[in-house]
């Protein structure tokens, strides 16, 4: 394949991250931890190797992915953990829905996410 019809390479792996469901830049985009500006020039990688993030989503469609060392969850206070599974969860399942909604790249977010960043300041 031309290096022109390749999609994005997983900076961990290596192997293209061929859809935006699997794509861990558009699922911390989704959380509110990348703004849009960065998307174009972040380097992408497949949602199961980022383990850190990864961990924290609980679906029966997703197979766990563990995390060793010192970010894994079982070592962090259980009821933070049970807030970022839920918000990782909600996160991954918006992720799935996106290519099936017709919206545009600003309504990817959770609506928090969207709300919060209507309500900030514009940058001077």
């Amino acid at each position: 394949m031309a290096k022109c019809e390749q999609g994005y390479l997983c900076e961990v792996c290596g192997k293209e991250v061929e859809g935006i469901t699997e794509s861990d830049l558009y699922l911390r985009y989704v959380l509110g931890e990348v703004d849009p500006g960065w998307l174009p020039v972040s380097p992408e990688r497949h949602i199961r190797c980022n383990p850190a993030l990864a961990q924290y989503i609980v679906d029966p469609s997703f197979e766990p992915v563990p995390c060793e060392g010192p970010f894994a969850k079982q070592s962090l206070d259980p009821a933070w953990v049970a807030e970022e599974e839920a918000r990782v969860t909600r996160g991954w399942r918006r992720l799935q829905e996106i290519p099936t909604l017709g919206i545009s790249l600003m309504e990817y977010p959770l609506p928090e996410v969207r709300q919060r960043r209507q309500g900030a300041e514009p940058e001077r």
